[in-house]
């Protein structure tokens, strides 16, 4: 028997009795499982590179959104009421239909690259969340997310002659667009009675109806889809997919909108790493900018203490823990190391 949605937003409990330490378990258990979303989308770029038709980006965001958000409807057999028909298109619209973005993207720039203009997102949602949230960022977050956009911006402008203003635009658009979905999917919590699972199959089926036009009347489905391409498909309808965003939107329920964000550093990680495993490499300037976005993202996941907000902050002690000067240094280590600068 479904489960009967209200309009009232729920809000995830925790035993209040529990000790600090369940608690901290508890927290890790699901910023843990929430890492596994970025994760996920992380191998977009190498599936859409080397299983998926090449020219069909509205056709893959498709696959990837409406098989799975019906899915997901069949599985709970729960729909939108009332204000959350609307919501669910808003949603739907911010968080699905902009994959389009990201396959042009995947396309256009190499993966450990294209993975890497996410590092904007935090700085992008920390800026909405003043305005839609009322939640002031930290200094602490603030400064290393502009470090975190220094760093994209050395990734972007450095010489690598595979880059090119179409994809940077559409990897910077898709990072807004989930900016903006993160924080309202923050803000608008879920309905009463209703589970991760049904939200985003709301969300999923929305952006791919919305995308289904799209791609009838510019796109169209590839003249040949082998096996590869049918695996790469069900990949990104999944585990890059219904699963990813199931495991995401109940994060978003759960933590801090400030600790969510920064957890889309996982995405270039794994996306840089399956490239570098495929031969791929950066300049050394790009290789600069990508670990100190890398570690900028780290830090934000973490308050500095005694720091309390942008109005009211006095000091930032702390500045030179693990993931200061020494933190970048050891990542640009690893991929000197590595033998994939160049």
């Amino acid at each position: 028997m479904p489960d009967t949605p209200s309009t009232s937003p729920s809000t995830e409990r925790s035993p209040a009795a529990a000790p600090p330490r369940t608690r901290s378990a508890q927290q890790l258990t699901t910023t843990a499982l929430t890492a596994l979303a970025p994760a996920s989308w992380g191998t977009t770029y190498v599936v859409t590179t080397e299983l998926l038709p090449p020219g069909h980006p509205l056709f893959a965001g498709l696959m990837r959104s409406l098989p799975a958000g019906l899915l997901a409807l069949a599985i709970t057999r729960v729909l939108p009421r009332g204000g959350w028909w609307w919501r669910a298109t808003v949603l739907g619209a911010l968080n699905i239909s902009g994959l389009p973005l990201l396959f042009v993207a995947a396309e256009r720039l190499p993966g450990g690259v294209a993975a890497t203009l996410g590092a904007a997102q935090p700085l992008l949602v920390a800026g909405l969340a003043v305005a839609v949230l009322h939640d002031r960022p930290t200094v602490w977050r603030l400064a290393w997310g502009v470090l975190g956009v220094l760093g994209v911006g050395l990734v972007v402008l450095g010489p690598q002659a595979r880059l090119d203003t179409v994809g940077v635009l559409a990897g910077l658009g898709h990072t807004a667009t989930m900016a903006a979905g993160v924080v309202l999917t923050k803000r608008w919590g879920r309905p009463s009675g209703v589970g991760p699972l049904s939200l985003a199959g709301w969300q999923l089926t929305a952006g791919g109806l919305l995308l289904l036009p799209f791609t009838l009347a510019f796109d169209g489905a590839p003249e040949r889809v082998d096996a590869g391409a049918v695996a790469g498909y069900l990949w990104l309808g999944s585990m890059g997919g219904l699963i990813a965003y199931t495991l995401w939107f109940r994060g978003i329920g759960r933590l801090p909108v400030g600790a969510t964000a920064p957890l889309v550093l996982l995405s270039p990680l794994v996306a840089a790493g399956i490239g570098a495993a495929l031969g791929e490499s950066l300049s050394l300037l790009q290789s600069c900018g990508f670990a100190l976005a890398l570690a900028a993202l780290l830090a934000g996941q973490r308050d500095a203490p005694g720091v309390r907000g942008v109005l009211g902050a006095r000091s930032v002690p702390g500045v030179r823990g693990v993931l200061g000067v020494r933190g970048v240094a050891g990542v640009l280590g690893v991929l000197i190391r590595g033998g994939r600068v160049r």
